[in-house]
């Protein structure tokens, strides 16, 4: 008997193998009790002390920062693309949405966000 450990999608499971002829059973997998590792998000940018706007910009779904086009302290206008997400092979512009400046941005280029996560924020 063989024991195996497999990961799956992150997820590990512990495997017991028999060595036997034909007909020999091969027990079912049980989850292992390690814990999935969760997928690292993007580390935020520092940012200066009360750099947090009023206005925060979200992610409208899980995807993948491909551009950061606004930078903190740069002034926006209402519709002007601040981030690039990449979700389902398709490049969405994240555009601001009003008149204002970049407080601060939260992400970093070829990171993981959620749908939900503050990207950004302006006031």
């Amino acid at each position: 008997m063989k024991n195996y450990t497999i990961t799956v999608n992150g997820t590990a499971y512990d495997v017991t193998v028999e060595e036997g002829g034909a007909g020999s059973a091969v027990s079912a997998p049980k989850a292992a009790p390690a814990a999935p590792k969760a997928v690292p998000k993007a580390a935020p940018k520092a940012a200066p002390a009360g750099a947090q706007g009023s206005v925060k910009i979200q992610a409208p779904m899980p995807g993948k920062i491909l551009a950061v086009k606004a930078n903190a302290g740069q002034a926006v206008k209402k519709g002007e693309v601040v981030l690039v997400l990449e979700a389902m092979k398709m490049e969405n512009e994240i555009v601001a949405p009003q008149d204002g400046t970049i407080a601060g941005v939260n992400v970093a280029v070829g990171g993981q966000v959620e749908a939900g996560d503050v990207l950004a924020t302006m006031n």
